[in-house]
């Protein structure tokens, strides 16, 4: 995933802010990512790959947004929210429409 794309798509935080926010505060746990622009604190979709920021910022690796293409993330995202597992907040972008 590039670096301005969205990782939290109701809040608009993208992978360069929250990279920058671990460099320079150091959150001691995954949540403080969400004084980041409120990430995570929409839908629910972005806390598994906040999570996985957090250690690699602990701990190096390699993250799963770094294998994914956005356009992959965004549909991925929007099963998620389809499926019941969140309610995006007003202002949040869009799902893409359905594939027929």
């Amino acid at each position: 995933m590039e670096l301005d794309a969205k990782v939290c798509y109701c809040f608009h935080v993208s992978h360069r802010k929250l990279l920058n926010f671990l460099r320079r505060e150091r959150p001691k746990v995954p949540s403080q990512l969400s004084e980041c622009g409120g990430a995570g604190t929409g839908c629910g979709w972005c806390i598994p790959f906040l999570k996985q920021l957090h250690q690699q910022a602990v701990a190096g690796g390699v993250t799963e947004l770094e294998r994914l293409t956005p356009e992959e993330y965004e549909r991925r995202r929007a099963e998620y929210v389809r499926a019941g597992g969140g309610k995006p907040p007003a202002g949040a972008t869009p799902l893409p429409p359905l594939e027929e």
